[in-house]
């Protein structure tokens, strides 16, 4: 496979260093990415430069994830307004076992293949390097003219920044470019990719290594994602989507594809699946004859959950999709657990009853409108009752006096009701 041209159709490819495409056509590669170790998780702003990683080492190249603890502990300027809070040494080795995990999923780090993946640390050859040796072995081949025309550079001087930028932050470029400098010695590695937000710090990179030691190397970066509305991609109201399932159940993660736009839709599912092209362009072409069955968005959200999570997972994903807004059974509601079950239920309005009540056993008609208003009162619900319009956790009431105990709570704690096809209810026992 042509690696550069995977990236082209699939709309990964932004900037790209003359002779880098010639270089992967010749010989197996080596090439790093760098990785932000700030968390315990990735989230799915990552996801573009781990496909990238991901699709280099199909290619038959060897992928090196880079984990910034070095880096991470100063921050990089690049498209911020504002320094980063720095880390120390526990946190970062915790984040990069954490990531290491998941890239597990998305690269072979353990067969005995000549280009299996490696995970990396600047950490581990920046801890030991005094400031002296620093500023004589890389900042006397680098110019403080060359530095200052970086664009990263120049919008926080100019004011972006209410404060400027610390001299930290300044040599950031020259710790990334030592990073490529390192791995070109001891690792022969000869491109660096990342996001087009680093295409300064990778050119100061390349241009340290011509001028230590005259040696070539290439680059190439990815356009940052985005939503079609020019939004930020991987951001909702709560926050970003993150790979871990404790920040991001995969029932929320599973719907966060799930409810991409068709057009977003389209460029997602070439970014981050490895279907392959003819594939693609068939479920595009399906799409478009039904737009409103949303084939692309249910591919996309099966693939990416699938491949980040797992199939049971996906599976469980769909189920209690289906809760809400298909024709589910009382069994697959008992199946949620109660994360999940509040994801599913996020929004709908919730009352707090007594669970002493409940222990002696209480009519659905007094519950219903004296202790939660679900109904606004005991005839409106008699008349929705008897057309077979109300359910307690997915079951139809039988009577409007059925009488409902502690056995009838999911979870030991929620009542679950509807009221004809699409209000929902829950209540919660205290």
């Amino acid at each position: 496979m042509n690696f550069v041209e995977e990236l082209r159709w699939r709309g990964m490819l932004q900037d790209i260093m003359p002779g880098t495409e010639e270089l992967l056509s010749k010989e197996q590669v080596t090439a790093y990415l760098g990785i932000d170790p700030t968390a315990d998780s990735l989230h799915i702003g990552h996801l573009c430069g781990v496909m990238i990683l991901r699709h280099f080492q199909r290619c038959g190249h060897k992928p090196l994830a880079l984990i910034g603890g070095a880096t991470g502990m100063i921050g990089d300027p690049s498209g911020k307004s504002a320094e980063r809070n720095l880390l120390d040494e526990e946190t970062l080795r915790h984040n990069q076992a954490c990531i290491k995990n998941q890239l597990a999923k998305f690269l072979d780090f353990e067969s005995d293949v000549p280009n299996r993946a490696e995970l990396v640390n600047n950490y581990d050859w920046m801890k030991d390097f005094t400031f002296l040796d620093f500023v004589r072995e890389v900042g006397k081949h680098i110019t403080v003219n060359y530095m200052m025309a970086k664009d990263s550079v120049k919008r926080r001087l100019n004011g972006e920044a209410r404060d400027g930028l610390s001299f930290t932050e300044f040599t950031y470029q020259l710790l990334q470019g030592y990073d490529f400098l390192h791995l070109y010695e001891t690792k022969g590695c000869k491109l660096q990719m990342g996001g087009s937000d680093q295409w300064g710090n990778i050119t100061t990179g390349a241009e340290l290594i011509r001028r230590t030691n005259g040696g070539e190397v290439f680059a190439l970066t990815c356009p940052l994602i985005t939503k079609a509305d020019g939004g930020k991609f991987g951001k909702t109201e709560s926050g970003n989507i993150w790979l871990d399932p404790r920040y991001t159940s995969p029932y929320k993660f599973y719907q966060f594809w799930l409810n991409v736009s068709d057009s977003d839709a389209e460029r997602y599912i070439k970014i981050f699946t490895s279907i392959e092209k003819e594939e693609i362009e068939a479920l595009i072409a399906e799409h478009q004859e039904a737009p409103h069955l949303r084939l692309l968005q249910k591919r996309l959200a099966k693939e990416v959950t699938v491949m980040v999570h797992s199939e049971d997972d996906y599976n469980a994903a769909v189920d209690a999709s289906n809760i809400l807004f298909g024709n589910a059974t009382s069994e697959a509601l008992r199946k949620l657990d109660e994360d999940t079950l509040l994801a599913v239920f996020e929004g709908v309005p919730q009352f707090e009853i007594s669970r002493d009540a409940l222990a002696e056993g209480v009519k659905a008609v007094d519950l219903f409108v004296d202790n939660a208003a679900v109904f606004a009162s005991k005839g409106e619900m008699r008349k929705l009752v008897q057309g077979g319009g109300v359910s307690l956790n997915k079951e139809k009431l039988a009577t409007f006096d059925q009488v409902i105990t502690i056995a009838d709570l999911l979870d030991e704690k929620y009542l679950l009701v509807q009221r004809g096809k699409k209000n929902y209810y829950l209540l919660i026992a205290k």
